[in-house]
């Protein structure tokens, strides 16, 4: 059987349809590569697509989604409430048949090599790509923003690992990494008060004592005149997604507030939904890999 990677590229822009429009267009006409799915934020002001094909495809359709961030998009007049560092922010690889984590490290270092090369945007490895493990983290890479990384660049520790030690003047910089499945998943609340957000944040992410496998940010909503818990489930498995939710929704109770809604942004393993409703129907002895019928098929085709 072939070989199948995702690629979940990330981009600053999320308010001007033409640039966003480009950027699919980019990814529907690359060889080797089928855009599954793409969103836009207008208060994020980003977008995240979702690829995946070959290797070699999807590897190639990514440089050409940088190359076209890089000609669109300048990060001097960007503003949004998702922090960021660069045009083309993040560049995640996904094994996802027949095809091994180390295999998509390589992917990795060879884009970022290649885009450091060819654009001049300095690049950082990080996840399973990292090259120290204070790059492993994403959120310790991004810390300082675009108008920190000028500095973070000359700082001890901080060298790019491919291009030089300072910024694309309007595409910044670019992490690029190998990782597991990782679900976007934000619950907004009936509230203006940003306060309320980040509180809810820092209780229920990992890194403050809360899930293990959950990162949060508090942002606020202009456009809807909310605030939301913006989160990132980087295990599924051992932090699932009603577990997210049903510690937001009790951290809001305490405070007094309603959650409106959630969304998921980009694609999600179905397991994972399945889970949610093992969990909330109460399901006994329910097992996904043998009760979700989509599961099933490729044992019998």
């Amino acid at each position: 059987m072939c070989k199948l990677v995702s690629c979940i590229p990330n981009f600053s822009e999320g308010r001007d349809k033409g640039i966003v429009g480009a950027l699919v267009d980019v990814a529907q006409n690359a060889p080797g590569a089928v855009l599954l799915d793409y969103s836009s934020d207008q208060d994020h002001n980003r977008s995240v697509l979702t690829l995946t094909g070959s290797p070699e495809g999807v590897a190639e359709a990514a440089f050409r989604l940088c190359r076209e961030a890089c000609r669109l998009i300048d990060m001097n007049k960007h503003e949004g409430v998702h922090p960021r560092m660069g045009a083309a922010d993040v560049i995640p690889f996904v094994p996802v048949r027949n095809c091994t984590m180390p295999e998509c490290v390589d992917l990795s270092k060879k884009l970022a090599g290649r885009i450091a090369g060819e654009l001049g945007i300095p690049c950082y490895l990080y996840e399973e790509s990292c090259t120290a493990e204070n790059r492993r983290d994403l959120a310790s890479v991004r810390r300082g923003g675009f108008e920190g990384m000028p500095q973070k660049l000359l700082l001890d520790g901080w060298a790019p690992d491919f291009g030089e030690r300072q910024i694309h003047p309007t595409a910044g910089v670019t992490a690029v990494g190998a990782r597991h499945p990782l679900i976007a998943f934000n619950v907004n609340l009936g509230t203006g008060d940003i306060r309320i957000a980040k509180k809810i944040a820092k209780a229920v992410r990992g890194s403050s004592g809360g899930l293990k496998y959950c990162k949060a940010i508090g942002v606020r909503l202009e456009s809807r005149g909310i605030v939301q818990v913006s989160m990132n489930l980087v295990n599924y498995q051992e932090t699932p997604v009603f577990a997210a939710f049903d510690a937001v929704c009790s951290e809001a109770g305490r405070l007094g507030v309603a959650v409106a809604g959630s969304e998921i942004i980009g694609l999600t393993p179905a397991n994972a939904l399945a889970g949610c409703a093992a969990h909330y129907l109460k399901l006994e002895g329910f097992d996904c890999s043998k009760q979700i019928l989509e599961n099933r098929i490729p044992d019998i085709y």
